[in-house]
This record gives C-alpha cells, sequence and structure tokens, in this order.
C-alpha cells in the first residue's frame, strides 16, 4: 500500500484569537485617542490664563509719565533768582521806593533805578540836588511840595497793583541801603522814565543801560519847565509909601505931637511950640493942614 499523505501541521488561529486581538488593539488605540484629547484640552488653558495677565500689567504706565507743572514753578521765583518779575505793589514809601510781594510770597523793598524824587520830609530837601532850584526857603518848599506830588502820582499808579519790573545787568542789584534796583513797567511804559518825563524827578547819577534815553527825558523836561523845574525865584515886595494920613498920625521920634483933632484938622492953636508943628509938617510936606502959610518951609511961625 502506498503511503498515505498527512495533511500540514500549521495552525490556523482560531475566531477566538483573533478576536481578543483586535479588540486589544482597539482599547489600545482608543487610550491614544483619549490621551490626545486630553492634550489638546490642555492647550487653551494656558492660553487663556496668560492672556489677561499681560493686558493688566500695562495699565498703569499712563500715570507714571504725567510732567510737573515746571512752567509754575518758575513764574513764582523770589528776588535772588532771574532778572524779571511779576510783583504787587504793597506800600508806597516815596515816589520812587515801593514795598512789593513775590508770586513766591517772598517780599522785598524796591528803589526805582536811575531816577531821585524830592524828599517828603522837609529838612531833608537838597536844593543843590536839582539844578536851577535855589538854595532858599523858597527853594526848599517848592521841592518838598514836588516831593508831596510825586509820591501821590506814584500812589495812584502803583499802589495795590501787579506790575512787571526788571534788574538792570549794568547796574548794581541792590543799593547802599539793600534794596532792589529796578525799573517798572506799567502796561509795558517804564514808570521810571516817566516821573523824570513828567517833571516828577531828576536824573539819578550811576551806571545803567538806559542812561542816554533818561538824560534826554530830564533834559527835555528842564527845557520846557515841567513840574519841579518851573520855578522863579519870588521878588521881595517894596514897603507901601505911608499915607498922608499915616504920616500925620505917626508920632515923632523926637517931638510929643498932640493928638489929632477930632474934626482931623490942625491950626497952630492946637502946638504949645513951633517945634511940634514943624514935625507935623515935614510928616506931610504937603501940608493939607496948612501950617505954613508962606510956603517958606517953616510951620507956624508965629509960636
Amino acid at each position: 500500500m502506498s503511503a498515505t499523505t498527512q495533511p500540514s501541521t500549521t495552525e490556523i488561529p482560531s475566531i477566538t484569537q483573533t478576536t481578543t486581538t483586535l479588540l486589544a488593539t482597539s482599547s489600545t488605540a482608543a487610550q491614544t485617542s483619549t490621551s490626545t484629547t486630553q492634550t489638546t484640552t490642555a492647550q487653551p488653558t494656558t492660553i487663556t490664563t496668560s492672556a489677561p495677565t499681560q493686558t493688566t500689567a500695562s495699565t498703569p504706565t499712563p500715570t507714571q509719565t504725567t510732567p510737573e507743572p515746571t512752567p509754575t514753578t518758575q513764574a513764582a521765583r523770589g528776588p535772588e533768582s532771574g532778572t524779571e518779575w511779576t510783583v504787587t505793589v504793597t506800600r508806597v514809601i516815596d515816589g520812587d521806593t515801593m514795598e512789593v510781594e513775590f508770586l513766591n510770597g517772598e517780599t522785598d523793598t524796591l528803589r526805582l533805578l536811575g531816577v531821585d524824587t524830592p524828599e517828603t520830609t522837609l529838612s531833608r530837601t537838597n536844593p543843590s540836588e536839582f539844578e536851577g532850584i535855589p538854595d532858599s526857603t523858597a527853594g526848599r518848599d517848592h521841592l518838598y511840595e514836588w516831593g508831596e506830588r510825586a509820591n501821590q502820582f506814584a500812589t495812584d499808579e502803583l499802589d495795590g497793583k501787579t506790575v512787571q519790573i526788571e534788574s538792570d545787568p549794568e547796574a548794581d542789584r541792590r543799593g547802599s541801603y539793600g534794596r532792589l534796583l529796578v525799573y517798572i513797567y506799567v502796561d509795558s511804559e517804564n514808570f521810571n522814565r516817566q516821573l523824570l518825563t513828567d517833571g516828577y524827578a531828576r536824573l539819578y547819577e550811576s551806571s545803567f543801560s538806559k542812561r542816554s534815553d533818561f538824560e534826554t527825558a530830564e533834559a527835555n523836561a528842564q527845557q520846557n519847565k515841567v513840574g519841579l523845574w518851573d520855578f522863579d525865584e519870588p521878588t521881595s515886595t517894596p514897603e507901601p509909601t505911608p499915607t498922608a494920613t499915616e504920616m500925620t498920625e505917626a508920632p515923632s521920634d523926637s517931638v510929643d505931637i498932640p493928638p489929632l483933632p477930632s474934626d482931623g484938622d490942625y491950626d497952630c492953636s492946637h502946638f504949645d511950640t513951633q517945634e511940634q508943628a514943624q514935625a507935623v509938617l515935614e510928616q506931610d510936606p504937603s501940608d493939607p493942614h496948612r501950617l505954613d502959610g508962606d510956603d517958606d518951609g517953616v510951620a507956624c511961625e508965629s509960636l
């Protein structure tokens, strides 16, 4: 007998095993999918959380860059800083001296630069400082009057008002009494120069940049006799000549003349001596009492 051929012994997986493998593979894929889903979900969480944090941090930046009000601080400087200021005149001492308050609250005394008004105290007036004004009682009285006028003018123009003042780089900053030397400007007009133009002041001998202009203003005022420069020395008044009646009634130094009669007319019978009658005739040579009948210059020759 021929030998019988045996079938192959290779195993074919059973359906059960194949199913189990597929389920395992499916489970692994599901796990992988779940993991991927979790990772994807976490990404927007991170982005959403960080975005508001950056926006909040930048909010206060504009407040930190706000500039300080520098111009106000500069405008409020005091007398020891700068050369120009805005001040309020709190008191007028005389025509060329004032007290003021600065914007920062400091106070100071000003002396007007380049001018000198007459003193407001009679005993301190000095005519020798003012050309053409004599050193006499009339001259001193004249300057005292114009010192008062200058004081009143400055009071009317400046007292209580806000004005601009300016120092001069060619002049001392302060005078011998410590006062701040300045020009005052009222509505852009130089008040110092106005005092010269209107004859309230003379040019003060000192160094300053506006000296030439001020000299011209003073010269014009002097030439035109403006203000204090309008002065004429009063002439002496002659003694009045006594009237005939006053001469008749006047007593003689050497002769005792009888009183005038009630009718106002002497005759020779009213005298005790010829000397008395002669004294009356000499007081009034026109002889209103007709004591010299023959016009020889001798009264009552019969006595």
